[in-house]
């Protein structure tokens, strides 16, 4: 679990090798998903032992409440094994459970529209397991603040949940909590076994954004794995490239619907800031004398797991 730059992929142009641009290399990362554009290939990072991440057998992604039926003809060609669903009742509640292929909807939101983690089994030897495991801050449950803080539409009450700097330390607070709270640290535990498992991958893990949950449980395994901690930040400060017209529309239609006077307000809870992911990395090393310490007495795992993980997810 040790740090090196990371490096992209070479590509072959008649006889010659170069290398892609880093725009170009983060835009092959995405999956292709019109209902869940933030979905992502974790693929091709660079560990501290020259080895890569295989594509498509760690995947993060935002919501798939949305996906479309071509999204998830494009899932089952990825010939993925298990989805991940991090988001709150709540949450699930007000967006709507997941679209998965294979699985029946009636099951997928009988184990969604659940406080507790519930898994749904595939039904095929080829299909999509469905674990659902809620990871969400009873004490300041950023979800269920917002959705109180546009139904007051009092900017008055709005600026004072989050204005001058109060929406970055709610921020900064739950990446925090995600270190600190053992349940939480159980629920992203959880994701790595489930790709340490000999059968785990290719395996999508989500919250509503792909931003904050999601972003911790890849940055914890890619730490593990040796990648670099620059590349960390920059596979997390990705989101802001893939969610940006997302974010602008709906900030935009906040103010425009007169649900908010400053909708501008929003923007450090939408956005991912480097700052968010330090945070929860300082709150790490506050606890723990070093990261392999938190791997072990923080998450509770053990170098099986991170056996497992290496098996999986690098390539040989």
């Amino acid at each position: 679990m040790t740090e090196q730059q990371t490096e992209t992929p070479a590509i072959q142009h008649a006889g010659k090798t170069t290398q892609p641009s880093a725009r170009a290399a983060e835009a092959a990362r995405t999956l292709g998903l019109r209902g869940a554009v933030n979905a992502r290939d974790l693929g091709g990072y660079r560990t501290a032992d020259g080895r890569r991440l295989r594509h498509g057998v760690a995947l993060r992604g935002d919501g798939l409440n949305r996906l479309t039926d071509e999204d998830l003809r494009l899932l089952g060609v990825l010939g993925l094994r298990q989805v991940v669903d991090l988001r709150s009742l709540d949450e699930v509640r007000e967006a709507g459970p997941d679209r998965i292929p294979g699985l029946p909807v009636a099951e997928i939101a009988a184990a969604e529209l659940s406080a507790t983690p519930i898994t749904v089994e595939r039904t095929t030897p080829d299909g999509v397991t469905l674990h659902h495991l809620p990871v969400f801050a009873a004490h300041f449950d950023i979800y269920v603040a917002l959705r109180d803080a546009l139904a007051d539409r009092s900017p008055e009450r709005q600026r004072a949940l989050l204005g001058d700097g109060r929406a970055t330390a709610m921020m900064t607070g739950l990446y925090r909590w995600f270190v600190t709270d053992p349940v939480a640290r159980e629920r992203f535990a959880t994701v790595l076994r489930l790709l340490a498992a000999p059968d785990g991958p290719p395996l999508l893990f989500h919250c509503s954004a792909g931003k904050d949950r999601t972003g911790w449980t890849a940055a914890v395994l890619l730490t593990a794995l040796g990648v670099d901690r620059e590349t960390v930040f920059a596979d997390y400060l990705l989101t802001n490239e893939r969610s940006a017209a997302i974010v602008e529309a709906v900030v935009d239609g906040f103010g425009t619907r007169g649900l908010m006077r400053e909708p501008e307000l929003l923007l450090p809870v939408f956005r991912a800031e480097r700052c968010y992911l330090e945070a929860a990395f300082e709150e790490v090393a506050s606890g723990w004398v070093t990261f392999d310490k938190f791997w072990q007495d923080g998450l509770g795992l053990d170098d099986e797991v991170l056996a497992g993980l290496r098996a999986n997810l690098l390539e040989p």
